[in-house]
């Protein structure tokens, strides 16, 4: 055997054939060398004897042993393994030489230094020209760097196949590249028809955010913490709203020398219901705490009328921009005459321009001139709220609708709330919104009513105390 010490390698040659080098001289030794000592796995090779042929820098990094003072030794008796181990191990890593494909094996090696260190091994036989084994290879890792790859790939299996939230890998170009089953659902789409498609194409609300967040993990990395971001995903069935959870990582490969970005790792959840709950409950908790305000502060009214406009100030934040206040021309209005044509009067209504309480009016006993079909006429006649909205129209036309039913031009979105007391119909309370505003809700005629029922008390009060409503002398 003619042996060569180049990087820890061993050239094998048949009894008769002479020394032959690559196209440039030794170039096909060094090569090999090269090719050996790049490796990320620790290598090393035995002949049909069990001489050690070959010993890699991995191999040097593991256990200490050096290329020259392992190429060799036959075996790892007295080196490399403990005396009672080294005829299992000899054994076990021999019979791959005359055993079909890999064969993987745990062994305990020791270190130069005198430690132990548990590998895992795959060898395979080497075969030469006549297909008979010539020797084996075999190739080792720390078990725990062997463990710690298996659980990755485990891991990454399993948020692409059975995770209960979203996965989706976000190339460079902000693309996704994989996604898994959770996340194709709440995309609305398969699995394959999401790969490559610009997120545009998929959300019709939050793309600018998300894609924002993307790109801050790409050039800085992970944030801190999830973030929530509101979107609207494009389904077959129409857009849906939906808040999701976000968390986001970069990914960058470990072969390379400086971190190249491959993309980005983005995780969510859909946590619509409990933001929307969150929503509601925060909305009533503010609402009903205005209310208790508004009652407390009408309580310190000496006049009822007073107190009326108290509690419409108080509706009014985060509720609506302008309110108004009609009561019942002649009077209160039984059951029994609601049939009857109604004529409504303007009592109060929220200044126009600058912010500032409500104004109690000084047109008593002027009707408003009210429209066939009023939203406030129609709450009157049926005794209880009525919203209306003018729709997606041009800006010229919401301002003629408006303007036509008596409220001021800005408004877009109306809710009506009847004014009852002691079995009567005093009048009608109306909450105004402007175009930046969404329209009125079943939640929001529900709040509404219950100030409508604090309003129509005050009235109901001042009208037995003063005989009439609003007091003489109001501007």
């Amino acid at each position: 055997m003619s042996a060569s010490r180049r990087s820890g390698t061993t050239d094998e040659l048949g009894p008769d054939e002479p020394e032959r080098e690559g196209p440039e001289g030794s170039g096909g030794s060094d090569l090999l060398a090269a090719l050996l000592d790049g490796m990320d796995a620790a290598l090393c090779a035995f002949d049909a004897d069990g001489v050690v042929t070959h010993w890699n820098r991995e191999a040097e990094r593991i256990l200490g042993w050096t290329a020259s003072e392992a190429v060799g030794r036959r075996g790892f008796a007295g080196w490399a393994v403990r005396p009672a181990d080294a005829e299992e191990v000899e054994s076990r890593l021999m019979a791959a030489m005359h055993a079909p494909g890999r064969q993987v094996h745990e062994f305990a090696l020791l270190t130069k230094d005198g430690g132990r260190v548990l590998v895992r091994t795959q060898s395979a036989a080497v075969r030469g020209p006549d297909g008979k084994p010539a020797g084996l290879y075999c190739a080792f890792s720390e078990v725990h760097t062997q463990i710690d790859l298996e659980r990755s790939i485990a891991l990454s299996e399993a948020l692409f196949d059975d995770a209960s939230w979203g996965v989706v890998l976000v190339d460079a170009d902000l693309r996704p590249a994989v996604v898994n089953a959770h996340a194709a659902r709440a995309l609305g789409i398969g699995r394959t028809s999401v790969l490559g498609r610009p997120l545009g194409e998929l959300l019709s609300q939050g793309v600018e955010e998300l894609e924002s967040a993307l790109t801050h993990v790409l050039a800085e990395g992970a944030p801190p913490a999830p973030a929530e971001i509101w979107v609207g995903v494009r389904t077959p069935e129409g857009e849906k709203r939906r808040c999701w959870r976000c968390g986001f990582v970069r990914l960058a490969s470990p072969l390379a020398e400086e971190p190249v970005p491959l993309g980005v790792g983005w995780l969510f959840n859909d946590v619509t219901e409990a933001k929307q709950a969150e929503q509601e409950a925060s909305l009533l908790r503010f609402r009903g705490n205005q209310l208790h305000r508004a009652a407390r502060a009408a309580a310190e009214c000496e006049d009822p009328a007073e107190a009326a406009v108290v509690h419409l100030d108080f509706a009014l934040a985060g509720f609506a921009d302008h309110a108004v206040i009609d009561r019942a021309a002649g009077g209160a209005i039984t059951d029994a005459e609601t049939a009857e044509p109604v004529r409504l009067v303007r009592i109060a209504t929220t200044p126009a321009g600058a912010p500032g309480p409500s104004l109690v009016t000084g047109q008593a006993g002027l009707p408003i001139r009210y429209g066939e079909g009023h939203p406030a006429l129609q709450c009157v006649q049926r005794g209880g709220s009525v919203r209306a909205s003018v729709g997606t129209v041009p800006a010229e036309q919401a301002r003629a609708w408006a303007l036509a039913r008596q409220w001021p031009a800005d408004a877009v979105h109306a809710l009506c709330a009847v004014l009852r007391s002691r079995g009567r119909t005093l009048g009608v309370v109306t909450f105004l919104r402007g175009a930046g505003r969404s329209a009125f809700e079943r939640p929001d005629a529900v709040y509404a009513e219950d100030v409508a029922v604090r309003i129509a008390g005050a009235l109901d009060l001042a009208g037995a105390v003063r005989g009439d409503w609003p007091p003489e002398g109001a501007e």
